[in-house]
């Protein structure tokens, strides 16, 4: 495997971001002064300096954002001024794409052209919130009588905790916050530890779109000091949280213990079903870019594929064949596609797993070893067959460039396989035949199901999972409403007759 190397140069002169957090209209250290240093995974070096919060930092952050909510800093604006600071805020981002890119991809591995991508893409994002902060609206009903009128407003839900993961960071803290803006919430944030970089930038670009002081905060720290308490916090009324499903469920248990609202977009085993009448080159395509985008670090991955056994042989090998060809190495190298692992804890996680699947019977046809450098975290993009449905590699996330290969004989029972798993995320159907595409789209328990094509997405379409995928949708034109509650107001006209009088008498 051709490993890339980037110009040495390039970050000749890169000083590390010293980022703080932002409280109140602040940009403060931690109270107690701590910091810490994050280590780039695929360069070995200090890539940003960042204060390390804990629970007094977070009281802090949600009484800012508590009292900005009850004096009406942001929800008593119109839904115009509300949109015309959100489109500042993409107007910001725009500004400082190439600076909010570098950082991401020193902090999470991923390539630099992937990462500029991303932060560019965000832009479009607040601009559609925008344009929600000026439709969001409520019902009325006068078929009720003469006497009344019935009004169902939305008001925003009041202060919200938004905890992201560090494979998308400033992607997926676009899904939340410029809707929950749009709606006239205030937040609370906390970014991963360990991509905390892009978030900070974006405090600066809210306070300098006129952001109102304390409508959004951002902590920074460990999901034990920050995350935790940002959950449990008797001021806080709803959590929107991006990451495993095993913290999902911890979260929402405990905000159920308080009957907080929930947003949850968890982890995903997605499928794609590939048939004999598949588009070939697409389809194998799309197979190799579903799984090794983002080095697999997703949880919309096709990271197994289904293929009808007529095919199966032939197809693998145009997989496996395409795959040697992925640009692997340094993510500044503007040809890389797969970059580095966040981490070794990670890289070590998906090794057992493959390991797990050898000796249960699966066979590496490609991979499965650590890369050997001077410097980094990195993996060789991985296919694994004779996988089997009851394997765990075929049930589990694993959260990194390793795709499973299974087998179906019919149209019945590809559906049943893409449905035995505990999640419920995404899918994609290959065929020329639009009744099994329609078919399968419908049967399968996911919440995207892509035909002909996998891992498109535009604003204007909701997005989340069905089973342990999650809770609620993030995006489309309602994602605004998630952040709302409803209210019913009934307004009587005339007399009203004492309801202990028979016939008004």
């Amino acid at each position: 495997m051709n490993f890339l190397k980037a110009d040495e140069t390039i970050l000749a002169n890169y000083k590390p971001y010293n980022g703080l957090m932002l409280i109140n209209g602040e940009f403060c250290d931690s109270v107690s002064r701590a910091r810490v240093d994050r280590i780039g995974p695929a360069h070995g070096i200090v890539v940003g300096n960042y204060p390390d919060g804990s629970r007094e930092d977070v009281d802090l952050a949600i009484s800012s954002a508590r009292r900005a909510f009850d004096k009406g800093d942001w929800s008593s604006l119109s839904g115009k001024e509300r949109a015309d600071i959100l489109l500042k805020v993409a107007d910001g981002i725009a500004a400082r794409v190439e600076e909010m890119a570098m950082i991401e991809c020193l902090e999470t591995g991923k390539p630099l052209t992937q990462a500029r991508g991303e932060v560019s893409g965000c832009v479009d994002l607040w601009r559609y919130a925008a344009s929600l902060a000026r439709t969001l609206h409520g019902e009325s009903y006068n078929s009720l009588g003469d006497a009344t009128l019935g009004v169902v407003i939305r008001q925003p839900v009041g202060v919200v905790s938004m905890i992201t993961p560090w494979n998308f960071p400033i992607w997926i803290l676009s899904q939340k916050l410029p809707f929950a803006l749009a709606a006239g919430c205030t937040a609370i944030i906390k970014p991963s530890e360990f991509t905390n970089g892009t978030t900070l930038m974006l405090g600066e670009i809210l306070q300098q779109a006129g952001l109102p002081r304390g409508v959004v905060n951002i902590v920074t720290g460990l999901g034990d000091k920050v995350g935790g308490p940002m959950v449990t916090h008797e001021h806080v009324d709803m959590i929107s949280f991006t990451g495993s499903t095993r913290v999902g469920r911890h979260i929402a248990a405990e905000a159920g213990r308080q009957l907080k609202k929930v947003s949850l977009e968890l982890g995903g085993k997605n499928p794609q079903i590939i048939f004999p009448d598949c588009d070939w080159e697409a389809a194998v395509d799309a197979v190799v870019f579903g799984v090794y985008f983002n080095a697999g670090e997703c949880c919309n991955s096709g990271s197994r594929i289904l293929v009808h056994k007529e095919i199966a042989d032939t197809f693998v090998r145009a997989v496996v064949e395409k795959a040697r060809q992925v640009p692997v190495g340094d993510p500044l190298h503007p040809e890389v596609k797969v970059g580095a692992i966040i981490n070794n804890n990670q890289l070590n996680t998906i090794e057992q797993a493959i390991k797990t699947a050898r000796e249960k019977g699966a066979e590496v046809l490609l991979g499965g070893k650590r890369i050997t450098t001077d410097k980094g975290i990195f993996l060789e993009p991985t296919i694994v067959s004779k996988v089997k449905p009851d394997m765990d590699i075929a049930r589990e996330e694993v959260f990194g460039p390793v795709l499973s290969v299974l087998t179906f004989d019919d149209k019945d029972q590809a559906i049943s396989i893409a449905n035995d798993t505990c999640y419920g995320l995404s899918a994609a159907v290959w065929s020329k035949d639009i009744d099994i595409c329609l078919e399968a789209a419908r049967k399968i328990h996911a919440g995207t199901v892509w035909v002909n094509t996998f891992l498109d997405g535009f604003a204007e379409l909701p997005f989340g999972g069905f089973k342990q995928s999650g809770l609620g949708r993030e995006l489309g034109k309602h994602a605004v409403e998630d952040y709302t509650e409803q209210k019913t107001i009934q307004l009587h006209s005339g007399s009203r007759t004492n309801w202990w009088l028979k016939n008004g008498k």
